[in-house]
């Protein structure tokens, strides 16, 4: 095993101390490669991740952000199941005062995904007014 395949092996997110804390600010990150296997076919999916949070006591440190992220390279996972882990690790780790996850996942099938999870419920479903009955 080679030393990249080790260090994704053992990822764990890790944090450290925000030692901004006398205002709100945004951090925006992307990670457009990566890659799971499909629960069903086991064939490869892509996407880009994208993260969203305004931290509170930590942030994230990046290189185990990278080896996390990349440790679902050869899990089957749902695209579902991924966005929504990714959120709930990094919402447990650094218990931001806000944060979104962003699945982008290619198309498939001519059928493109887009998974959005949120600490706020408001922006998870744009069209939530049209299932409330609000615009009949």
């Amino acid at each position: 095993m080679k030393y990249g395949e080790k260090a994704i092996e053992a990822a764990k997110l890790e944090r450290w101390q925000n030692n901004v804390t006398g205002h709100d600010y945004t951090i925006n990150l992307e990670f457009p490669e990566f890659t799971c296997l499909c629960p069903r076919s086991g064939y490869p999916d892509f996407a880009t991740i994208k993260i969203e949070y305004i931290p509170d006591k930590y942030l994230v440190e990046l290189k185990s952000l990278k080896l996390y992220l990349n440790s679902y390279r050869n899990r089957h996972i749902s695209h579902e199941d991924a966005s929504n882990m990714i959120y709930n690790d990094l919402k447990k780790t650094l218990e931001p005062k806000f944060i979104r996850v962003i699945g982008d996942f290619a198309p498939r099938g001519n059928l493109k995904t887009v998974i959005t999870v949120s600490s706020e419920t408001d922006e998870i479903s744009p069209m939530a007014d049209r299932h409330s009955g609000k615009n009949d």
